[in-house]
């Protein structure tokens, strides 16, 4: 005898289904979900989103892979990029991404240092070639990175420099990310050699001297790279707080990397900053 559900009301169903659902994709994919007892997440919310990865674990068991150029309809009218004069470059990379993002399929760079040009010719003499799933699914879209195919080491070591160096150790907060460091033989202005574990108290030790450190400037001059070296330059400003009383620590600052060639990224080897005894 079948059981009547008539008694359920609309929300007490749709939690029942979004039960089954989980542990459909929990039997069958491994997947891990964690409570929602504190209603987190509304019902027909943790519904939709349930069915949308039901659906994709679907497509992608079957999935199979084309190049971007056959999902975008293999489009015969896009000139070849030395045929577009530097006036026209703008218009025809903007035709070039709608026609793209028209197959939901997007183009993003994270480096300044590359043009418009650039961008246009690597797409239809690189990107146009290359395999990717074949998905189809309503808000799904394949999103593609320049950088990931070409990297510009002088913009991610300028980024990694500043963003993950010079303000890391400038600022008020302790030292904690050290991913990007090298773990031995680390120089900090004279010391040396040090392990990335010693760099780190010798930081923190510094900021532990002031109440507060307020970065007021911090800019780059050059960054260079010469086979698997490279050195970023700079300066900086810093107000430094003891009690009621003000410090000013200014000077300028160099950050050495070095290309681990069998892994491709770059780590930090050597920092100097003037104006700071550690």
């Amino acid at each position: 005898m079948s059981e009547d559900f008539s008694h359920l009301s609309d929300e007490e169903r749709l939690k029942g289904e979004n039960d089954f659902l989980k542990m459909k994709l929990m039997l069958e994919h491994g997947a891990q979900f964690g409570s929602n007892e504190n209603n987190e997440l509304p019902t027909e919310l943790e519904n939709e989103f349930l069915n949308k990865v039901a659906a994709f674990e679907k497509q992608f068991e079957a999935h199979k892979t084309v190049k971007v150029f056959d999902k975008i309809g293999r489009p015969e009218h896009f000139k070849p990029v030395n045929d577009i004069p530097d006036n026209e470059i703008n218009k025809a990379w903007d035709e070039l991404r709608d026609h793209l993002n028209k197959y939901d399929i997007d183009l993003d760079v994270c480096s300044s240092n590359i043009t418009v040009r650039e961008l246009y010719r690597f797409t239809t003499e690189e990107l146009f070639d290359h395999e990717t799933d074949d998905m189809d699914l309503p808000g799904w879209t394949t999103n593609f990175i320049y950088d990931e195919f070409h990297p510009d080491p002088i913009y991610d070591n300028t980024k990694t420099a500043t963003d993950h160096c010079i303000k890391y150790i400038l600022q008020k907060e302790p030292l904690e990310w050290i991913h990007n460091f090298r773990e031995e033989n680390l120089r900090l202005n004279g010391l040396f050699p040090l392990l990335i574990n010693e760099f780190r108290d010798i930081v923190n030790r510094f900021k532990m001297a002031y109440d507060d450190l307020e970065i007021t400037e911090l800019s780059v001059i050059n960054c260079t790279v010469k086979n698997k070296s490279s050195a970023v330059t700079g300066t900086y400003s810093v107000t430094a707080s003891i009690d009621t009383n003000n410090h000013m620590l200014s000077g300028g600052w160099k950050v050495a990397l070095e290309q681990i060639e069998e892994a491709g990224y770059w780590h930090i080897t050597e920092v100097e900053i003037e104006g700071i005894s550690f």
